[in-house]
């Protein structure tokens, strides 16, 4: 038994309190981390080394965990007497006398400090390139915005133009006419604007959402483009399936794939550009498959498409985040998969989506 707990006190931060929470022991080890002298620790709270930003509930949590002779484990952070934080994995044991009374509490921890600051870093630079995306998302839907309404906007000056000689000429009825047309061409940017409006809303409360309603409202964003580019989209969508999620998020996933494929057939000269977009329920998960005939993808970039700022388009149209960012919202955001691979004439994406019941 003396072995054991030696084994313990040499390769854990050790420490034992009374039931009223004051220091009785202290390890080496525990004395190494929070630089503190022993004689300054024994004797005193063991708040001694908690840290202000942990809640008061946590406190609360633990002391009713222990006080009813239950095992507390949690990751804590903590204070060192330089103000130094640290994160410990942390186990606090009750210990009875022979009558089933408290007399003592050791707590055994494990320094995860490295770990977490490792891990807040990789959140930090998450944030950041989810900034990045956004951004050249941002620039992508403006140039969207100004593709969709150059057309009208030069309808809207000829028709104009008429106005004023159908005014000059007291034509009321050609002049009530173009009015109208004018009404219906400011309609038309004005639903553009709310388009877009809707795809950069900051929505992010979870629902279910119909796919196939989203992925059209989708198309009416690049609908502009698709035409100018004289691609053709085929569906195959059940009507009924709905995902649960952020549902402009799921827009961005759709919009990230189309402006790939747009680019892809440009860059490989495809003149018969087509799409296909399809939907389908399996046991207890809805599939999204999504495939364009742009060629597929070259042996040597195959497995680098979801890497953070890979891209195969010129360096000014492409940020290489597009494919990144749609990968964990799927997993992250849809609690889903995202699956590719080369078809005969181009790439197919599938995308699963579980059923929440």
């Amino acid at each position: 038994m003396n072995n054991y707990q030696k084994a313990i006190e040499n390769s854990n931060i050790v420490s034992k309190t009374d039931i009223n929470g004051i220091i009785t022991f202290v390890n080496d080890e525990f004395i190494k981390l929070f630089e503190y002298e022993k004689d300054e620790l024994i004797g005193k709270n063991h708040n001694i080394i908690r840290h202000p930003d942990t809640p008061k509930e946590s406190f609360k949590t633990l002391w009713e965990t222990i006080l009813n002779k239950n095992v507390h484990k949690a990751t804590v952070k903590n204070l060192s007497k330089s103000k130094k934080t640290i994160y410990l994995n942390t186990t606090i044991i009750p210990i009875l006398d022979e009558f089933e009374n408290i007399i003592e509490f050791i707590a055994i921890r494990y320094d995860i400090t490295n770990e977490v600051m490792l891990q807040n870093e990789l959140e930090k630079n998450q944030k950041i390139i989810f900034l990045q995306s956004r951004m050249a998302s941002l620039g992508q839907m403006l140039a969207n915005i100004a593709h969709q309404w150059r057309q009208p906007l030069t309808e809207l000056n000829l028709t104009l133009f008429n106005s004023k000689k159908a005014f000059i000429n007291k034509d009321e009825k050609e002049f009530e006419k173009l009015y109208q047309s004018s009404k219906n061409l400011v309609f038309g940017m004005s639903n553009t604007i709310e388009d877009f409006t809707n795809f950069f809303a900051p929505q992010k409360q979870k629902e279910k959402f119909l796919l196939n309603l989203s992925i059209k409202e989708t198309l009416k964003i690049l609908s502009r483009i698709i035409e100018d580019e004289n691609i053709s989209i085929k569906f195959d969508l059940v009507k009924s399936l709905e995902i649960f999620g952020v549902k402009n998020e799921l827009t961005q996933i759709i919009v990230n794939l189309i402006n790939n494929s747009k680019d892809a057939f440009i860059q490989k000269e495809v003149e018969k550009k087509e799409i296909l977009i399809k939907s389908y329920k399996k046991d207890d998960d809805i599939f999204l498959e999504y495939s364009d005939n742009a060629k597929g993808l070259e042996k040597e970039v195959f497995d680098k498409i979801f890497e953070p700022y890979f891209t195969t388009k010129h360096q000014s149209s492409g940020t290489g985040l597009g494919l990144f960012i749609s990968k964990i919202i799927i997993e992250n955001s849809f609690e889903g998969e995202i699956m590719y691979e080369n078809t005969n004439d181009g790439l197919k994406f599938t995308i699963k989506f579980p059923i929440k019941k």
